[in-house]
């Protein structure tokens, strides 16, 4: 990536305060029964926090599937993260795909529910990685 350390901590505090912004608005989304939305930004919050820790560790993905892969490549094998979150986030990119390119597909409560929690232990996890 080329960033110098401070650039580097910039981008992982800039990318960490995102991610645990926009998992905030789920709330508000699904307050809304925007449940769609709601999948979107789920997703994206667990993506910002993921994408942080990359940065820290200077690795570097183009793609969100190559996001998943270094996740797996240089923590879940790791086990610097659980396989159960891992697991559980390419589930999100799977219905946030789903729900923003697919037609026809229905997003509800029921959908997103089980993966809130879970997320939010992603997401600490992931914050607890960056400060060590």
């Amino acid at each position: 990536m080329g960033l110098t350390e401070e650039e580097r901590k910039s981008v992982v505090d800039y990318r960490l305060k995102k991610a645990k912004e926009t998992f905030a608005e789920v709330a508000v989304q699904m307050e809304n029964n925007l449940f769609r939305t709601a999948a979107n930004r789920l997703y994206y919050a667990c993506y910002y926090a993921t994408t942080a820790l990359l940065v820290k560790d200077c690795h570097d993905a183009h793609t969100h599937s190559g996001v998943k892969t270094l996740l797996g490549l240089h923590y879940v094998n790791s086990n610097k993260i659980e396989k159960s979150l891992a697991k559980m986030y390419g589930l999100l990119f799977n219905l946030r795909q789903s729900s923003d390119y697919e037609d026809w597909i229905t997003i509800d409560e029921e959908d997103i529910q089980p993966f809130l929690e879970p997320a939010a232990k992603f997401i600490a996890e992931i914050e607890n990685l960056l400060k060590n």
